[in-house]
C-alpha cells in the first residue's frame, strides 16, 4: 500500500470491530445468529468481524469433509455475513479451533494477511485440542495480532493454563518473514475458552451470587483476575468489566446450570483481552513526537444467554479503534471500461503506484457484490498474460464476460497480489450493460454504471 505523504494529514477514522469467542461443544450452527452477530442493533455500523469458536467438531469423517468443502459454521457466517457486503478475509484452523476475519469489502486493499499460525499445548505439547491460532495482519500500516485460544480445563490445573498462555505467546515470532515480535504489534486481540476458574468458594455460594447478581466477590476470586495482579506481562492485556453471569458449565439446551453428578462450579471461562502497544518514552531533554493516532475503545462486553446447543455461552465484545491510517491509497486502482471490442470480453483500465512490486502470478477477478470470499469470482485473468497496453502507469487488459447472464446484479473488480498474498485494489461496484444495449447505439456511448 502507498505510504503517506508526510505533507498529508490524513484524518482519525474510528472502525468497528465485532468480536466473538464460543466454545460450541461439537454443536452445529443454530438457525439464527442475529443476536450474537448484532445484526438488529441499529446504532451499530460494523467494519471487521473477529469470530473465534472453539471444539468444533473434529472427528475424522468431519474433519475429512471439513478439509473438502467448507466446515458449517464457516459457511454459515459467510452465508449470513455476506449479503451485508463482508468478505472472509482469513482463517485458520487447528482440530476444534476455529479462528475467522471479515470486513467490508471497502476495506480489502488496506487489510494485508501477513501469516497465520498454529500452535499446539495438548498432549505432549504436540495434540491440537488444546493451543491457540492465530491470523497477522497489516490494518491499514499497522500491525494487529488475533489470537483464538483454548486451555486447560478444571480449577487445580492454572499453573497450566498459564503456562499454555505463556507458550503461545513466546512461539509468535516471525523473524524470517520479516514481522515484529508480536508484542511490538500495535494491537493484540486475544479471546477464546481460556478455561480460568473461580477459587475457594463452594457451590451453593457462587451459585447464590450468581442469582442475586451480586459479582464482585466472585471477581475477587476469578483466577485470570488473580494472575493479572501478579504477573506484570498478563497485566498488560486489558478486559471489560464482567457484569455478565459466569458462561460456564450450563445443561445443554436450557439456561441451567449443570445439574449432572459432577455439578461443576459456574466460572467465567470465556473471555475477551486486548493489549495496546506501550509507547517508548521519551528522555527528559528529547523534544516528544507525535505517535500515530491509534486508540481502543471498549463499547460493549456481554454474553448471549439466548444460544444453548452448547454448555458454554457465546461472549461478544464491540470495539471502536479510532486510526490515523498510514497508507493514504490503495496500491492498484482498478475501473471496468467501455466500449466492448468484442461480446465477450470486457476491457479493465488499472493503475500500479510507484512502489508496488507485481509478479507474474498477480490476477485480477470479476465478482458479484455479495462475493463470500476472493475465490468467488465469476471470471477472472492474469495480469501479465493478458495485458493488451501500458503506459505512464497506467495498465489495460480484456477479462472474458461471455458466461455472464444479463442481470441486474452489481460487480466488483479486485486485484490480487500475489507477493503480498491480499487484495491490493478494488473497484466500485458497476453493473455490466446488457449485450443487446450495447448493440444499439454508437461503442463510444456504452458506458458501465458505475
Amino acid at each position: 500500500m502507498a505510504a503517506m505523504n508526510p505533507q498529508t494529514e490524513l484524518r482519525v477514522r474510528t472502525l468497528s470491530i465485532h468480536v466473538v469467542t464460543w466454545n460450541v461443544a461439537s454443536a452445529a450452527p443454530p438457525p439464527d445468529l442475529s443476536d450474537l452477530l448484532q445484526l438488529n442493533n441499529l446504532n451499530l455500523n460494523l467494519d471487521v468481524y473477529v469470530i473465534g469458536l472453539q471444539e468444533m467438531n473434529c472427528g475424522i469423517m468431519s474433519l475429512l469433509s471439513d478439509t473438502a468443502f467448507e466446515d458449517p459454521w464457516s459457511s454459515f457466517f459467510m452465508d449470513v455475513l455476506s449479503p451485508l457486503s463482508f468478505v472472509k478475509v482469513s482463517s485458520v484452523r487447528m482440530q476444534g479451533l476455529l479462528l475467522l476475519v471479515f470486513a467490508k469489502y471497502q476495506h480489502l486493499p488496506f487489510i494485508q494477511v501477513l501469516s497465520t499460525k498454529s500452535t499446539p499445548t495438548g498432549l505432549f505439547g504436540c495434540w491440537g485440542n488444546k493451543g491457540g491460532v492465530n491470523i497477522f495482519l497489516k490494518f491499514y500500516g499497522y500491525y494487529v495480532s488475533i489470537v483464538n485460544c483454548h486451555l486447560p480445563p478444571h480449577v487445580a490445573n492454572n499453573d497450566q493454563r498459564l503456562e499454555h498462555f505463556d507458550r503461545i505467546l513466546e512461539m509468535q515470532n516471525f523473524e524470517a518473514q520479516d514481522i515484529p515480535n508480536i508484542l511490538d504489534h500495535d494491537l493484540i486481540l486475544w479471546f477464546g475458552d481460556m478455561n480460568f476458574r473461580i477459587e475457594d468458594f463452594g457451590l451453593h455460594f457462587v451459585r447464590e451470587s450468581i442469582k442475586n447478581q451480586c459479582y464482585s466477590d466472585l471477581w475477587e476470586k476469578d483466577q485470570l483476575s488473580i494472575a493479572k495482579r501478579h504477573d506484570p506481562l498478563l497485566r498488560e492485556f486489558q478486559e471489560g468489566p464482567l457484569l455478565f453471569p459466569p458462561t460456564y458449565k450450563f445443561d445443554k439446551n436450557s439456561n441451567n446450570y449443570d445439574t449432572s453428578e459432577k455439578k461443576r462450579k459456574p466460572a467465567w471461562t470465556d473471555r475477551i483481552l486486548w493489549r495496546l502497544k506501550r509507547q517508548p518514552q521519551a528522555a527528559v531533554h528529547t523534544p516528544t513526537l507525535s505517535a500515530p493516532h491509534f486508540t481502543l475503545f471498549l463499547r460493549s462486553y456481554v454474553s448471549h444467554m439466548l444460544y444453548s446447543v452448547s454448555d458454554h455461552k457465546p461472549v461478544t465484545s464491540t470495539f471502536d479503534l479510532e486510526l490515523k491510517p498510514l497508507v493514504s491509497a490503495p496500491l492498484i486502482t482498478l475501473r471496468p471500461e467501455s466500449p466492448r471490442t468484442t461480446e465477450s470480453d470486457m476491457l479493465i483500465s488499472y493503475s500500479l503506484t510507484a512502489d508496488f512490486l507485481s509478479s507474474p502470478w498477480d490476477w485480477i477477478g470479476l465478482c458479484k457484490v455479495g462475493l463470500r470470499h476472493i475465490n468467488d469470482y465469476v471470471s477472472y485473468v492474469w495480469v501479465r498474460d493478458n495485458q493488451v497496453s501500458f503506459s505512464d502507469g497506467l495498465n489495460q487488459v480484456y477479462i472474458d464476460i461471455s458466461d455472464i447472464r444479463e442481470t441486474e446484479d452489481q460487480f466488483l473488480l479486485f486485484y490480487y497480489s500475489n507477493n503480498l498474498h491480499s487484495v491490493v485494489g478494488i473497484s466500485t461496484p458497476f453493473k455490466i450493460q446488457p449485450r443487446s444495449f450495447l448493440a444499439e447505439g454508437p461503442l463510444d456511448e456504452a458506458q458501465p454504471q458505475i
